[in-house]
């Protein structure tokens, strides 16, 4: 019984483990300021019949604070890539010099960053819903040990380990909100 104990607690970090990843990823698209070539990662291109990252297609660098570059290898991707940059309504308009592309990031308002903050915080509070939810299936599983035999005592501290892993993602995801939180807040 104690072997599987230890593969539901397992199971269940590692799990919340990936919903940090998750935050993390989503946390570097949502822009704060800086330019970053996370922030054109979710957006795909017709390639030869294929819907393919912009990454996969071209060159993308960071030129400056407010400046992304993007490349392509072939020079006829010019257009789609804008095409899909003004499909994919990222905020910023590119702009095509017929060899590349540059994404100029306007300054922030205060109003835009408050609301970039709400999508942020929208973020954190789904991956915390998340955790939840791989608790309480943990807690299941336990319960289902538990009637097959599971002593009540190993039960109650396998769901107290269970919580105590959550709340330790819980104030990791809060801590990554605080990060995005300072980072789009300083002018």
């Amino acid at each position: 019984m104690s072997e599987e104990l230890d593969l539901i607690l397992a199971d269940a970090e590692q799990t919340m483990r990936k919903g940090i990843n998750h935050l993390e990823s989503e946390l570097t698209k949502i822009r704060a300021g800086k330019a970053s070539p996370a922030m054109i990662d979710g957006i795909t291109v017709e390639y030869y019949g294929a819907p393919t990252p912009i990454g996969q297609v071209a060159n993308v660098t960071v030129l400056d604070a407010r400046t992304i570059s993007i490349q392509p290898w072939e020079k006829n991707m010019v257009q789609p890539i804008e095409r899909s940059i003004m499909a994919a309504n990222i905020g910023i308009t590119p702009q095509n010099d017929g060899v590349q592309i540059r994404l100029f990031l306007p300054p922030l308002t205060e109003e835009r960053r408050k609301e970039l903050f709400k999508k942020a915080s929208g973020e954190g509070e789904q991956s915390k819903v998340a955790i939840r939810n791989i608790r309480r299936d943990a807690i299941e599983q336990v319960k289902k040990l538990q009637k097959d035999g599971l002593s009540e005592d190993a039960a109650k501290d396998a769901e107290k380990n269970i919580q105590e892993l959550t709340d330790r993602y819980i104030v990791l995801v809060d801590k990554h909100l605080a990060a995005k939180e300072k980072e789009m807040m300083s002018v």
